[in-house]
């Protein structure tokens, strides 16, 4: 058994990775009834939140049947991040999750995000406020270093522990690479076999099979996997995994059918949470490839699906769909 402070998850959990303008909470429902065993929230700016701005407030929603929830954040200002943790809290997560591993340039350049692989006495100092600052169990999801030369994973998932960090999820790539090029678990396995680790090391970067997640676990000998960019458009990924894992065989493949329903049924909930159609209409469009990935001559619905503003002539093009290669 996994556990993230006093969270109960099972051996091998899977989580659904924080990603922006992806893992909003209509998503993560369905990856959750897909079998994900912690989902968390896009990342959410600290400087956001405290200034109050609505699209940072917005993306503290959290429901009942996500949980175990965690609420991501990231800054690089300790008494932003300190006041961050105290508006965070009001939203009840089970979890807070410090982004050290963004990337982007416009994160990155506040010294947030990657930014604070340059500077790892504030990473240790900001996670050791943090963990002081509240009662719910600090997380970080972090990146090897900020680039080839400079990758000390073990020292810094060994002093991130050690002032109180419950987990720690690495992605598999420097700051340096992007998202470019292969993701490397030996540093991230180097970290789960240090003998003074203790708390979960969960692996992030290319899970995009059950087969790579089995190595992950096998191979590795990582706690769980953390599914970023396999799950866009593809909720029933993490149910996948299990199966494979509990029986070595592969799901039979998703039914145009099912496609269609679960890209309908994200649609809809999308429009619900934003109350807003044309702004739930856009939302869903990044996971439309993926639903409909493989099908051939699919090009003209895409293209249709992706440029609608109306939520009905989308649907009208899922009924469309279903009836031509369903």
């Amino acid at each position: 058994m996994i556990k993230i402070g006093n969270i109960e998850l099972s051996d091998f959990p899977l989580l659904l990775a924080p990603m922006e303008d992806v893992s909003d909470p209509p998503f993560r429902a369905l990856c959750k009834e897909q079998g994900a065993d912690v989902v968390y929230t896009e990342f959410i700016s600290s400087e956001g939140l405290i200034r109050d701005a609505a699209k940072s407030v917005k993306k503290l929603d959290i429901y009942e049947k996500e949980r175990p929830v965690g609420i991501q954040i990231f800054g690089a200002n300790l008494d932003s991040m300190l006041r961050t943790v105290e508006i965070v809290e009001q939203s009840k997560p089970d979890i807070i999750d410090i982004n050290f591993g963004c990337p982007v340039k416009k994160v990155v350049s506040k010294g947030a995000g990657a930014g604070i692989l340059k500077d790892i006495d504030l990473m240790v100092k900001l996670t050791d406020a943090m963990v002081k600052h509240t009662n719910l169990p600090i997380t970080v999801k972090t990146r090897l270093g900020w680039d080839h030369d400079s990758i000390q994973i073990v020292e810094v998932a060994e002093r991130l522990q050690d002032v109180g960090c419950k987990a720690i999820s690495i992605h598999g790539r420097t700051r340096a690479q992007m998202y470019k090029g292969e993701a490397d678990w030996t540093p991230i396995a180097n970290v789960k076999n240090n003998a003074r680790m203790h708390i979960p090391v969960f692996g992030n970067g290319d899970v995009n099979t059950p087969e790579k997640a089995l190595q992950m676990r096998d191979k590795y000998g990582l706690d769980g996997a953390m599914i970023g960019r396999a799950s866009i458009g593809n909720p029933w990924f993490f149910k996948q995994v299990k199966h494979f894992f509990e029986t070595g065989t592969h799901l039979p493949e998703i039914t145009i059918a099912e496609r269609v329903a679960m890209a309908k049924r994200h649609l809809e909930m999308e429009i619900a949470w934003k109350e807003v159609e044309i702004v739930g209409v856009m939302e869903t469009r990044r996971h439309y490839t993926n639903y409909f990935k493989g099908i051939p001559n699919f090009k003209p619905y895409r293209l249709r699906m992706v440029t609608s503003n109306s939520a009905q002539e989308v649907f009208d093009v899922f009924d469309e769909v279903l009836q031509k290669f369903g």
